[in-house]
This record gives C-alpha cells, sequence and structure tokens, in this order.
C-alpha cells in the first residue's frame, strides 16, 4: 500500500514532515514488518494483529505514526479542493461539526474553518509524537501509563479526517484515481482501531449513516450518495 499511495499522491505536498523511525531501533524493525505483511497481500485483519512476542505499545506508536504519515500525504495532496471558501466549518456532513481545542491556544472547543482544524491538527500530533515522554525512542525508557489514551485521541482525529475528506472531498479523490487507495488506507486503520478498541464507536456515526456500507459477506450495497467499501 505505501508505494500504491507514493505512485498516486504528491509526495512533497504532505501537509506536515513526515515521521520517520530511526534504523537500526526496534521501533524501525517494527515498521519494516509490518510493512512487509501489507506488500505480502495477507488480509488487513490479520496484517494489523500484533506479533507474537511483541509490545503492544510499541506496536501502536508504529501504527499511529504510519497513520499520521499516511493521513497527512492524503490531505496534503488535496488541501487544495478544501478551502476557507468550500469548508468553512470543519465538519462530517450536515449533522456533525468538529470543533477544536488543545488546552493551550484553544482551551475552549472553538469552530474553525476545515483547513485551519486540519493545519491545528497536524501541528498538535507532530509535537506529541516528537515528545520523548509521550512516544519514547530510548531503549529501556518505559511509555507513560496515558499513551494509549492519547493515542486514541489522535487517532480519533485522524479519523475526521477520513470523515471529512470522504463526505466533502471524494469526488476530488475520484478525479485523481485515487480511491481505491484511500479506500485501502482507510480500511487499514479501521481494522486497526477495531482490533485494540482504540476509538469509541459513536466517532463512527457519520460514516455509518448512509455514506459508507460495511459488508462483511462480501456484498457492496449500492448507495446513490457517494460510494460503498466493502469490509
Amino acid at each position: 500500500m505505501a508505494l500504491c499511495l507514493s505512485q498516486v499522491f504528491n509526495k512533497d505536498k504532505t501537509f506536515r514532515p513526515r515521521k520517520k523511525f530511526e534504523p537500526g531501533t526496534q521501533r524501525f524493525e517494527l515498521y519494516k514488518k509490518a510493512q512487509a505483511s501489507l506488500k505480502s497481500g495477507l488480509d488487513l485483519k490479520t496484517v494489523v494483529q500484533l506479533p507474537p512476542g511483541e509490545n503492544i505499545n510499541d506496536w501502536i506508536a508504529v501504527h499511529v505514526v504510519d497513520f499520521f504519515n499516511r493521513i497527512n500525504l492524503i490531505y496534503g495532496t488535496m488541501s487544495e479542493f478544501c478551502t476557507e471558501k468550500s469548508c468553512p466549518i470543519m465538519s462530517g456532513g450536515l449533522k456533525y461539526e468538529y470543533r477544536w481545542q488543545d488546552d493551550h491556544k484553544y482551551k475552549r472547543p472553538t469552530k474553525l474553518s476545515a483547513p485551519q482544524y486540519m493545519c491545528m491538527l497536524m501541528e498538535w500530533i507532530e509535537m506529541l509524537i516528537n515528545n520523548e515522554d509521550i512516544f519514547p525512542t530510548r531503549i529501556g525508557v518505559p511509555f507513560p501509563k496515558s499513551f494509549q489514551q492519547v493515542c486514541t485521541k489522535i487517532l480519533t482525529r485522524l479519523f475526521r479526517v477520513f470523515v471529512h475528506v470522504y463526505i466533502h472531498h471524494f469526488d476530488s479523490i475520484i478525479s485523481m484515481g485515487a480511491e481505491a487507495h484511500v479506500n485501502t488506507c482507510f480500511k487499514h486503520f479501521y481494522y486497526f482501531i477495531k482490533e485494540f478498541s482504540l476509538i469509541d464507536h459513536r466517532e463512527l456515526e457519520p460514516l455509518l449513516e448512509g455514506y459508507l456500507v460495511y459488508t462483511i459477506s462480501g456484498d457492496i450495497t449500492q448507495l446513490p450518495l457517494t460510494l460503498a467499501i466493502q469490509l
């Protein structure tokens, strides 16, 4: 999938600089293992499962950083279609509005345009994953007790990027010929958060209410709206 994404999307248009794993570290080896599994054609449900003997927090850390890089790339490439004029509110359809809060500049939930929200989000995630107290990279340094809670918040907010892109900009994805690659990235993300229960089910509602149809049986329900994804 990494190769497909890089072929379709412009790597020079990442919204924020890509976070890289240091060669020779355990995190780098786990990342290579995860990428090898993705490229092997294994079922995505199997790919996301914790490898035997590995630490669950290391596995989650690798995926959080990787999803940040991938979603950063997707949004960065199509950000020209997501403007202050087209998206004055960060939303997922008419029913769902996402407000920004970071306990620093925005101490209360604040209404922002989608481009502003995305900018704040990517900067916030970048700050967290580069924080050694939260995402330690040195051998023997433990993860904080709040690590999975932090990752849940990161992944929840990254999921909102998918919501906004699918509902408001899927026509642009189609015009770039990228729908299959975005769908694969989303399915990988979805199976991962489900495997480790990392997002509250209520956060999934914007895409479950008529925009995406999850069909475990293998049949794709035809929709008059945007798309259906087979999971």
